[in-house]
């Protein structure tokens, strides 16, 4: 049956990403990755006789993946463009989850009613632009140490 999960995860993977990377997991499933959509898909042996279990999960930024937030269990009969629509369906539920403040995700029982927000990436600096190390407020308070030295320096000199 894994020979079989193999070939259909191809063909499943040509069909809806140009772009993807298709491998065995160790409980003998294929997983097909869509790094540029930050999506994967999970084809793994279900408990009936030549069914498939299909999951749908996102890919966090690190690259590891979250918990699937869809599945579906298909024939493994079915052809690729029924598994096709089936995974697209759970990828578009996978998305309406990973949108914060959504009805989906309160529909499925979650608490938090969604995922975290992502963190703001920098943007990289310019290697010819230069900045400042010190900053206003940082001038004021040497300023303000410098007038306390210099008024201690005068009334110790000013006392007979």
């Amino acid at each position: 049956m894994s020979a079989q999960l193999r070939e259909a995860a191809g063909e499943l993977a040509a069909v809806l990403w140009r772009e993807h990377t298709v491998y065995r997991e160790r409980s003998g499933g294929v997983v097909i990755r869509g790094e540029h959509v930050e999506r994967w898909i999970s084809l793994a042996p279900a408990g009936g006789r030549d069914e498939i279990l299909l999951r749908a999960g996102r890919i966090l930024d690190g690259g590891t993946t979250a918990p699937a937030r869809s599945e579906a269990v298909m024939p493994l009969t079915a052809g690729t463009a029924e598994l096709a629509a089936a995974c697209r369906r759970l990828l578009a539920e996978t998305a309406a989850d990973a949108a914060p403040g959504t009805a989906g995700s309160a529909a499925t029982g979650r608490k938090g009613g969604g995922s975290r927000p992502k963190a703001r990436s920098r943007k990289p600096r310019r290697p010819g632009r230069r900045t400042r190390h010190t900053g206003t407020a940082s001038w004021i308070v040497l300023l303000c140490l410098a007038g306390m030295v210099a008024h201690y320096l005068w009334s110790v000199r000013a006392t007979p």
